[in-house]
Protein backbone atom coordinates (compact mmCIF):
# COMPACT_ATOMS: atom_id res chain seq x y z
CA UNK A 1 0.00 0.00 0.00
CA UNK A 2 1.23 3.51 -0.82
CA UNK A 3 2.82 5.23 2.21
CA UNK A 4 0.73 8.35 1.62
CA UNK A 5 -2.52 6.43 1.93
CA UNK A 6 -1.54 4.08 4.77
CA UNK A 7 -2.45 6.01 7.92
CA UNK A 8 -0.72 3.53 10.26
CA UNK A 9 2.54 3.90 8.34
CA UNK A 10 2.63 7.66 8.83
CA UNK A 11 3.50 8.47 12.45
CA UNK A 12 5.22 11.70 11.46
CA UNK A 13 4.35 15.36 11.31
CA UNK A 14 5.46 16.84 7.98
CA UNK A 15 6.97 20.32 8.15
CA UNK A 16 6.80 21.71 4.63
CA UNK A 17 8.71 24.76 3.43
CA UNK A 18 6.59 27.00 1.19
CA UNK A 19 7.03 30.21 -0.78
CA UNK A 20 4.63 32.96 -1.74
CA UNK A 21 4.12 31.67 -5.29
CA UNK A 22 1.93 28.97 -3.77
CA UNK A 23 1.56 25.64 -5.55
CA UNK A 24 4.52 26.33 -7.84
CA UNK A 25 6.86 26.26 -4.84
CA UNK A 26 5.92 22.72 -3.77
CA UNK A 27 7.18 19.34 -4.93
CA UNK A 28 4.75 16.58 -5.89
CA UNK A 29 5.35 14.76 -2.61
CA UNK A 30 4.73 17.94 -0.59
CA UNK A 31 1.49 18.55 -2.50
CA UNK A 32 0.30 15.03 -1.70
CA UNK A 33 1.05 15.42 1.99
CA UNK A 34 -0.82 18.73 2.07
CA UNK A 35 -3.83 17.36 0.17
CA UNK A 36 -4.16 14.35 2.50
CA UNK A 37 -3.53 16.20 5.77
CA UNK A 38 -6.10 15.99 8.55
CA UNK A 39 -4.56 18.97 10.35
CA UNK A 40 -2.67 21.90 8.80
CA UNK A 41 -0.82 24.37 11.02
CA UNK A 42 0.66 27.67 9.86
CA UNK A 43 0.50 31.44 9.83
CA UNK A 44 -2.89 32.82 8.88
CA UNK A 45 -1.51 34.31 5.67
CA UNK A 46 0.08 30.99 4.69
CA UNK A 47 -3.05 28.97 5.47
CA UNK A 48 -5.08 31.31 3.28
CA UNK A 49 -2.53 31.05 0.44
CA UNK A 50 -2.70 27.24 0.34
CA UNK A 51 -6.35 26.79 1.37
CA UNK A 52 -7.51 25.43 -1.99
CA UNK A 53 -4.82 22.70 -1.88
CA UNK A 54 -6.13 21.24 1.39
CA UNK A 55 -9.01 18.91 2.06
CA UNK A 56 -12.23 20.71 2.93
CA UNK A 57 -12.39 18.57 6.09
CA UNK A 58 -8.84 19.40 7.21
CA UNK A 59 -8.53 21.31 10.48
CA UNK A 60 -6.84 24.69 9.94
CA UNK A 61 -4.87 25.78 13.03
CA UNK A 62 -3.33 29.29 12.96
CA UNK A 63 0.01 29.68 14.73
CA UNK A 64 -0.46 33.22 15.98
CA UNK A 65 -0.41 33.33 19.76
CA UNK A 66 -0.45 29.53 20.05
CA UNK A 67 3.14 28.45 19.41
CA UNK A 68 3.76 26.98 22.87
CA UNK A 69 0.67 24.78 22.57
CA UNK A 70 1.58 23.39 19.14
CA UNK A 71 3.93 20.55 20.24
CA UNK A 72 1.33 19.00 22.52
CA UNK A 73 -1.39 19.46 19.90
CA UNK A 74 0.79 17.63 17.36
CA UNK A 75 1.59 14.87 19.86
CA UNK A 76 -2.11 14.25 20.53
CA UNK A 77 -3.01 14.39 16.83
CA UNK A 78 -0.31 11.85 15.92
CA UNK A 79 -1.47 9.57 18.74
CA UNK A 80 -4.93 9.67 17.12
CA UNK A 81 -3.38 8.62 13.77
CA UNK A 82 -4.09 12.01 12.21
CA UNK A 83 -1.97 13.30 9.36
CA UNK A 84 -0.37 16.59 10.46
CA UNK A 85 1.30 19.17 8.21
CA UNK A 86 3.01 22.36 9.37
CA UNK A 87 3.55 25.07 6.75
CA UNK A 88 6.66 27.23 7.20
CA UNK A 89 8.21 29.84 4.95
CA UNK A 90 11.32 28.80 3.02
CA UNK A 91 13.62 26.45 4.90
CA UNK A 92 11.84 25.50 8.16
CA UNK A 93 15.21 24.78 9.81
CA UNK A 94 16.61 28.28 9.26
CA UNK A 95 15.06 30.51 11.96
CA UNK A 96 11.90 28.49 11.38
CA UNK A 97 9.50 26.44 13.44
CA UNK A 98 11.19 23.10 12.71
CA UNK A 99 13.96 23.69 15.24
CA UNK A 100 11.42 24.58 17.93
CA UNK A 101 9.33 21.48 17.27
CA UNK A 102 12.42 19.24 17.18
CA UNK A 103 13.32 20.52 20.65
CA UNK A 104 9.86 19.66 22.04
CA UNK A 105 8.98 16.48 20.15
CA UNK A 106 10.78 13.25 19.37
CA UNK A 107 12.84 13.83 16.21
CA UNK A 108 11.42 10.61 14.76
CA UNK A 109 7.98 12.21 14.90
CA UNK A 110 9.00 14.87 12.37
CA UNK A 111 9.88 14.97 8.71
CA UNK A 112 11.17 18.22 7.24
CA UNK A 113 10.57 18.94 3.56
CA UNK A 114 12.63 22.11 3.03
CA UNK A 115 12.33 24.75 0.36
CA UNK A 116 14.62 27.47 -0.90
CA UNK A 117 15.03 30.08 1.83
CA UNK A 118 14.02 33.67 1.18
CA UNK A 119 17.62 34.65 1.93
CA UNK A 120 18.79 32.39 -0.91
CA UNK A 121 16.24 34.00 -3.20
CA UNK A 122 17.33 37.52 -2.22
CA UNK A 123 20.99 36.68 -2.84
CA UNK A 124 20.08 35.13 -6.17
CA UNK A 125 18.29 38.31 -7.25
CA UNK A 126 21.47 40.29 -6.56
CA UNK A 127 23.93 37.66 -7.79
CA UNK A 128 25.56 37.73 -4.37
CA UNK A 129 27.28 34.62 -2.91
CA UNK A 130 25.91 33.90 0.53
CA UNK A 131 28.17 31.17 1.93
CA UNK A 132 30.11 33.72 4.02
CA UNK A 133 27.11 35.79 5.09
CA UNK A 134 26.08 36.05 8.71
CA UNK A 135 22.42 35.08 8.88
CA UNK A 136 20.25 36.99 11.36
CA UNK A 137 16.61 37.22 12.33
CA UNK A 138 14.84 40.08 14.09
CA UNK A 139 11.53 38.26 14.54
CA UNK A 140 11.02 39.09 18.20
CA UNK A 141 8.94 41.16 20.56
CA UNK A 142 8.61 44.77 19.42
CA UNK A 143 10.82 46.88 21.70
CA UNK A 144 10.37 50.09 19.70
CA UNK A 145 12.96 52.24 18.02
CA UNK A 146 16.56 51.52 18.93
CA UNK A 147 17.97 53.58 21.78
CA UNK A 148 21.74 53.79 22.11
CA UNK A 149 22.83 51.67 25.08
CA UNK A 150 19.95 49.19 24.82
CA UNK A 151 20.83 45.67 25.91
CA UNK A 152 19.82 42.14 24.91
CA UNK A 153 16.19 42.79 25.84
CA UNK A 154 15.81 44.71 22.56
CA UNK A 155 14.94 42.62 19.52
CA UNK A 156 17.64 44.19 17.33
CA UNK A 157 20.49 43.88 19.85
CA UNK A 158 21.87 40.63 18.43
CA UNK A 159 21.80 42.00 14.89
CA UNK A 160 23.77 45.08 15.92
CA UNK A 161 26.38 42.92 17.65
CA UNK A 162 26.81 40.91 14.44
CA UNK A 163 27.08 44.07 12.37
CA UNK A 164 30.04 45.17 14.49
CA UNK A 165 31.88 41.97 13.55
CA UNK A 166 30.66 40.74 10.15
CA UNK A 167 31.32 42.01 6.63
CA UNK A 168 28.09 40.70 5.08
CA UNK A 169 24.73 40.01 6.68
CA UNK A 170 21.36 38.70 5.57
CA UNK A 171 18.43 39.67 7.78
CA UNK A 172 14.99 38.14 8.10
CA UNK A 173 13.03 41.23 9.06
CA UNK A 174 9.67 41.55 10.79
CA UNK A 175 6.81 44.06 10.40
CA UNK A 176 8.05 45.89 13.52
CA UNK A 177 11.82 45.48 13.11
CA UNK A 178 11.71 46.59 9.51
CA UNK A 179 14.59 47.61 7.19
CA UNK A 180 13.99 51.32 7.80
CA UNK A 181 14.10 50.83 11.59
CA UNK A 182 17.33 48.84 11.24
CA UNK A 183 18.80 51.65 9.15
CA UNK A 184 17.81 54.20 11.81
CA UNK A 185 19.57 52.04 14.38
CA UNK A 186 22.71 52.21 12.25
CA UNK A 187 22.44 56.00 12.12
CA UNK A 188 22.07 56.16 15.91
CA UNK A 189 25.21 54.04 16.29
CA UNK A 190 27.27 56.14 13.86
CA UNK A 191 27.35 53.35 11.25
CA UNK A 192 26.03 55.36 8.32
CA UNK A 193 29.27 55.20 6.33
CA UNK A 194 30.85 52.21 4.67
CA UNK A 195 27.68 50.12 4.30
CA UNK A 196 25.42 49.19 1.38
CA UNK A 197 21.85 47.96 1.82
CA UNK A 198 19.52 45.96 -0.41
CA UNK A 199 15.90 45.10 0.33
CA UNK A 200 13.87 42.48 -1.55
CA UNK A 201 10.09 42.75 -1.21
CA UNK A 202 7.34 40.23 -2.05
CA UNK A 203 9.71 37.59 -3.38
CA UNK A 204 8.07 35.18 -5.85
CA UNK A 205 5.02 37.43 -6.23
CA UNK A 206 4.04 39.41 -9.35
CA UNK A 207 4.80 42.72 -7.60
CA UNK A 208 8.26 41.61 -6.41
CA UNK A 209 10.56 44.60 -5.93
CA UNK A 210 14.32 44.71 -5.36
CA UNK A 211 16.04 47.85 -4.04
CA UNK A 212 19.78 47.46 -4.48
CA UNK A 213 22.69 49.48 -3.07
CA UNK A 214 20.72 51.87 -0.89
CA UNK A 215 22.63 54.08 1.50
CA UNK A 216 21.85 53.82 5.20
CA UNK A 217 20.33 57.31 5.15
CA UNK A 218 18.11 56.45 2.16
CA UNK A 219 16.84 53.21 3.70
CA UNK A 220 16.06 54.97 6.99
CA UNK A 221 13.51 57.20 5.22
CA UNK A 222 11.77 54.53 3.13
CA UNK A 223 8.79 52.28 3.80
CA UNK A 224 9.07 48.68 2.61
CA UNK A 225 6.30 46.22 1.79
CA UNK A 226 6.00 43.03 3.85
CA UNK A 227 7.37 40.42 3.70
CA UNK A 228 10.92 41.42 2.84
CA UNK A 229 14.55 40.38 3.27
CA UNK A 230 17.41 42.79 3.96
CA UNK A 231 21.02 42.36 2.85
CA UNK A 232 23.90 44.47 4.19
CA UNK A 233 27.53 44.52 3.14
CA UNK A 234 30.56 46.66 3.85
CA UNK A 235 31.99 48.80 1.06
CA UNK A 236 35.49 48.45 2.50
CA UNK A 237 37.30 45.88 4.60
CA UNK A 238 36.66 46.03 8.33
CA UNK A 239 39.69 47.19 10.30
CA UNK A 240 40.46 45.13 13.38
CA UNK A 241 40.94 47.13 16.57
CA UNK A 242 43.17 46.73 19.62
CA UNK A 243 41.28 44.67 22.19
CA UNK A 244 42.66 46.14 25.41
CA UNK A 245 45.64 48.01 26.83
CA UNK A 246 45.14 51.14 24.72
CA UNK A 247 47.45 54.06 25.56
CA UNK A 248 46.03 56.60 27.99
CA UNK A 249 46.02 59.30 25.31
CA UNK A 250 43.61 57.20 23.22
CA UNK A 251 40.90 58.34 25.65
CA UNK A 252 39.46 61.75 26.30
CA UNK A 253 40.06 62.70 29.93
CA UNK A 254 38.82 65.36 32.28
CA UNK A 255 40.36 68.83 31.79
CA UNK A 256 42.23 70.67 33.26
CA UNK A 257 42.90 67.65 35.52
CA UNK A 258 44.15 65.51 32.68
CA UNK A 259 45.23 62.10 33.88
CA UNK A 260 42.14 61.13 35.94
CA UNK A 261 41.98 57.79 34.19
CA UNK A 262 42.79 54.20 35.10
CA UNK A 263 46.32 54.05 33.72
CA UNK A 264 47.21 51.57 31.00
CA UNK A 265 49.22 49.23 33.24
CA UNK A 266 46.62 49.18 36.02
CA UNK A 267 43.81 48.83 33.50
CA UNK A 268 45.42 45.78 31.90
CA UNK A 269 45.99 44.01 35.22
CA UNK A 270 42.50 44.91 36.47
CA UNK A 271 40.92 43.38 33.37
CA UNK A 272 43.08 40.28 33.78
CA UNK A 273 42.01 39.87 37.42
CA UNK A 274 38.33 40.12 36.37
CA UNK A 275 38.71 36.78 34.51
CA UNK A 276 36.48 37.85 31.62
CA UNK A 277 34.94 35.56 29.05
CA UNK A 278 33.47 36.49 25.68
CA UNK A 279 29.95 36.28 27.16
CA UNK A 280 30.60 37.95 30.54
CA UNK A 281 28.19 40.48 32.05
CA UNK A 282 30.25 43.29 33.61
CA UNK A 283 29.41 46.15 35.97
CA UNK A 284 31.67 49.22 35.84
CA UNK A 285 30.94 51.41 38.87
CA UNK A 286 32.39 54.91 38.87
CA UNK A 287 33.38 54.58 35.23
CA UNK A 288 35.09 57.99 34.93
CA UNK A 289 36.45 58.19 31.39
CA UNK A 290 35.05 54.72 30.67
CA UNK A 291 38.40 53.15 29.78
CA UNK A 292 38.03 49.93 31.80
CA UNK A 293 34.41 49.29 30.84
CA UNK A 294 34.96 50.02 27.15
CA UNK A 295 37.92 47.67 26.93
CA UNK A 296 35.90 45.04 28.78
CA UNK A 297 33.16 45.46 26.15
CA UNK A 298 35.66 44.67 23.40
CA UNK A 299 36.79 41.54 25.21
CA UNK A 300 33.22 40.43 26.03
CA UNK A 301 31.85 40.72 22.50
CA UNK A 302 28.98 38.31 23.29
CA UNK A 303 28.35 39.82 26.73
CA UNK A 304 27.47 43.30 27.95
CA UNK A 305 28.98 46.05 30.10
CA UNK A 306 26.81 48.25 32.33
CA UNK A 307 28.51 51.45 33.49
CA UNK A 308 27.47 54.15 35.98
CA UNK A 309 29.02 57.55 36.73
CA UNK A 310 27.76 60.29 39.06
CA UNK A 311 29.81 63.19 37.66
CA UNK A 312 28.04 64.85 34.71
CA UNK A 313 31.29 66.04 33.09
CA UNK A 314 32.74 62.53 33.24
CA UNK A 315 29.56 61.07 31.76
CA UNK A 316 29.99 63.37 28.78
CA UNK A 317 33.62 62.28 28.40
CA UNK A 318 32.72 58.60 28.72
CA UNK A 319 30.04 59.05 26.05
CA UNK A 320 32.62 60.54 23.69
CA UNK A 321 35.01 57.65 24.33
CA UNK A 322 32.13 55.22 23.79
CA UNK A 323 31.51 56.58 20.30
CA UNK A 324 35.20 56.32 19.47
CA UNK A 325 35.34 52.73 20.76
CA UNK A 326 32.52 51.72 18.37
CA UNK A 327 31.04 49.07 20.67
CA UNK A 328 27.35 48.34 21.10
CA UNK A 329 27.39 45.92 24.05
CA UNK A 330 27.69 48.83 26.49
CA UNK A 331 25.21 50.86 28.52
CA UNK A 332 26.00 54.04 30.48
CA UNK A 333 23.81 55.80 33.04
CA UNK A 334 24.30 59.08 34.89
CA UNK A 335 23.58 58.21 38.51
CA UNK A 336 25.18 57.70 41.90
CA UNK A 337 25.60 54.01 42.65
CA UNK A 338 23.89 51.98 43.95
CA UNK A 339 20.95 53.79 42.31
CA UNK A 340 20.10 52.17 38.98
CA UNK A 341 21.98 48.95 39.63
CA UNK A 342 18.82 47.01 40.54
CA UNK A 343 17.75 47.03 36.87
CA UNK A 344 20.96 45.36 35.73
CA UNK A 345 21.35 41.59 35.28
CA UNK A 346 23.61 39.75 37.72
CA UNK A 347 27.26 40.22 36.74
CA UNK A 348 30.15 37.84 36.17
CA UNK A 349 32.59 40.60 37.06
CA UNK A 350 32.43 44.00 38.76
CA UNK A 351 34.98 46.80 38.59
CA UNK A 352 34.81 49.63 41.11
CA UNK A 353 36.87 52.64 40.14
CA UNK A 354 34.98 55.11 42.32
CA UNK A 355 32.53 54.61 45.14
CA UNK A 356 31.10 58.08 45.83
CA UNK A 357 31.39 57.50 49.58
CA UNK A 358 29.21 54.35 49.47
CA UNK A 359 32.03 51.80 49.43
CA UNK A 360 30.81 49.37 52.12
CA UNK A 361 27.26 49.31 50.72
CA UNK A 362 28.56 48.75 47.18
CA UNK A 363 30.82 45.88 48.20
CA UNK A 364 27.95 44.10 49.99
CA UNK A 365 25.65 44.65 47.00
CA UNK A 366 28.21 43.44 44.46
CA UNK A 367 29.04 40.30 46.45
CA UNK A 368 25.32 39.58 46.70
CA UNK A 369 24.64 40.11 42.99
CA UNK A 370 27.75 38.43 41.59
CA UNK A 371 27.12 35.13 39.91
CA UNK A 372 28.86 32.09 41.44
CA UNK A 373 32.54 32.23 40.56
CA UNK A 374 32.31 35.95 39.78
CA UNK A 375 35.08 38.46 40.48
CA UNK A 376 35.06 41.87 42.16
CA UNK A 377 38.03 44.12 41.36
CA UNK A 378 38.53 47.52 43.03
CA UNK A 379 41.19 50.21 42.49
CA UNK A 380 42.29 52.47 45.37
CA UNK A 381 44.91 55.16 45.75
CA UNK A 382 44.24 56.03 49.43
CA UNK A 383 45.02 54.03 52.54
CA UNK A 384 41.62 54.85 54.00
CA UNK A 385 39.67 53.26 51.14
CA UNK A 386 42.03 50.28 51.11
CA UNK A 387 41.44 49.70 54.81
CA UNK A 388 37.67 50.13 54.45
CA UNK A 389 37.47 47.64 51.57
CA UNK A 390 39.59 44.94 53.18
CA UNK A 391 37.63 45.34 56.41
CA UNK A 392 34.31 44.71 54.66
CA UNK A 393 35.73 41.76 52.72
CA UNK A 394 37.14 40.20 55.88
CA UNK A 395 33.72 40.37 57.53
CA UNK A 396 32.05 38.87 54.44
CA UNK A 397 34.14 35.73 54.64
CA UNK A 398 34.87 35.66 50.88
CA UNK A 399 38.27 34.93 49.38
CA UNK A 400 40.23 38.11 48.63
CA UNK A 401 43.72 39.48 48.06
CA UNK A 402 45.49 42.81 47.48
CA UNK A 403 47.97 43.61 44.73
CA UNK A 404 49.95 46.86 44.74
CA UNK A 405 51.08 48.20 41.37
CA UNK A 406 53.62 51.00 41.02
CA UNK A 407 54.70 51.50 37.43
CA UNK A 408 57.53 53.80 36.33
CA UNK A 409 57.66 55.22 32.83
CA UNK A 410 60.72 56.50 31.01
CA UNK A 411 60.91 60.25 30.34
CA UNK A 412 63.55 62.23 28.43
CA UNK A 413 66.02 64.31 30.37
CA UNK A 414 68.46 66.27 28.20
CA UNK A 415 69.84 63.65 25.76
CA UNK A 416 69.09 60.76 28.13
CA UNK A 417 66.11 59.19 29.87
CA UNK A 418 65.04 58.79 33.47
CA UNK A 419 62.30 56.75 35.14
CA UNK A 420 59.30 58.70 36.50
CA UNK A 421 57.15 56.85 38.99
CA UNK A 422 53.37 56.77 38.72
CA UNK A 423 51.28 56.84 41.91
CA UNK A 424 50.93 53.41 43.54
CA UNK A 425 47.53 51.75 43.10
CA UNK A 426 46.08 48.95 45.20
CA UNK A 427 44.01 46.32 43.38
CA UNK A 428 41.68 44.63 45.82
CA UNK A 429 40.26 41.46 44.30
CA UNK A 430 37.54 39.21 45.69
CA UNK A 431 36.05 36.00 44.32
CA UNK A 432 32.58 34.66 44.94
CA UNK A 433 32.49 30.96 45.68
CA UNK A 434 31.60 28.88 42.64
Amino acid sequence: MNDLTNRKAIPRCRIIGVLDDGKASLSEIALQHLAQADVVIGAERTLALFDDLMSAQAIRRPLKGALTAVPEFIRVALADDMRVVVLATGDPLMYGIAGYLAAHLCVDALEVIPNVSTIQLACARLGMPWQEMKLCSVHSRDAGEWQRGSDARHGMYGLLQQMRQAARLAVLTSPQNSPDRIARMMLAEGMQDGWHIAVCEHLCLPDEQVYSELSVAEAAQMQFAEPNVMLLWRSEQKQETVMFGLPDLAYQQRQPEKGLITKQEVRAVSLARMQLRTDSIVWDIGTGSGSVGLEAARLCRNGHVYAVEKNAADVEIANANWRTAAVSNYSLIHSKAPEGLSDWPSPDAVFIGGSGGELAQLIHLCLEKLRPGGRLVMNFVTLENLAAATGVLSESGCEWDVLMLQASRSKPILDMHRMAAENPVWLVCAAKEA
